[in-house]
């Protein structure tokens, strides 16, 4: 069976990917950080779609940590042949009460962890038959930027340049590519307040607030779409039409 690694798949949209991929024939190693339940839940999941998981605490910003889940997964699976890198925290923050070590936190797990996964998951991925991937979560904010978020913003943005450059250095045998999302329904916006929500779905051409399902979907496609590479599919519903 193919196999893929999804990092931070304890819940959110990385648990939807790993669904996702399980539903379609790929063994996924699920990884959390804190959340080891949650994580095995994710893992229940895929077993249920008739899927072997394994799931691994790991700090994939830590290159001993991203190397540790590669090596479980592809002892687990005999090899790797897709990763999702799609870890990441948020802050809410003004620049001018931002600290440097918030600042490079944020930076060390959302663009440091795609960076360590990816390398450490290079040799396997370069001996894959399954048209090798890698897909990168980035996000709207990459184009729009975001006054309170301007660190999460920015490492968004460096992700989709990496995604580029890795597309470029790993072609033609690896495929990289990103995904862009607009608001998601996510615990990252679980304590907006209604009339919140509704400004926001007020924004978004489509009318409604995005499902993991929905980023799942577009990570499913950049998966399988052979002549496609160092691209961003953006999944925001046309909100940044606006």
């Amino acid at each position: 069976m193919p196999a893929a690694i999804v990092t931070g798949s304890s819940r959110g949209i990385g648990r939807g990917v790993a669904e996702r991929y399980a539903a379609d024939g790929y063994d996924v190693a699920v990884n959390y950080h804190t959340s080891e339940a949650k994580a095995e839940e994710t893992a229940e999941r895929v077993r249920a779609a008739g899927q072997e998981a394994v799931v691994v605490g790991a700090d994939v910003s830590d290159p001993a940590g991203a190397e540790r889940l590669v090596e479980t997964a592809a002892d687990a699976f005999g090899g790797v042949d897709h990763v999702v890198n799609n870890a990441g925290i948020d802050q809410h923050v003004y620049t001018a009460e931002l600290s440097s070590e918030d600042f490079d936190r944020v930076m060390d797990v959302n663009v440091n962890s795609a960076f360590t996964v990816t390398k450490a998951a290079l040799p396997y991925l370069e001996e894959s038959a399954d048209n090798p991937s890698v897909v990168n979560i980035s996000s709207i904010l990459a184009f729009t930027g975001a006054p309170i978020e301007v660190h999460y913003a920015a490492s968004k943005g460096a992700l989709l340049s990496l995604t580029k450059s890795h597309a470029s250095d790993f072609a033609p045998d690896i495929r990289v590519n990103a995904v862009a999302p607009g608001h998601i329904e996510t615990d990252m916006v679980s304590d907006r307040t209604d009339e919140e929500m509704a400004e926001e779905i007020a924004r978004i051409p489509v009318g409604r607030i995005g499902q993991v399902e929905d980023i799942a979907d577009g990570c499913a496609y950049l998966r399988d779409a052979g002549f496609v590479t160092g691209e961003t599919l953006h999944v925001n519903g046309g909100e940044l039409m606006r």
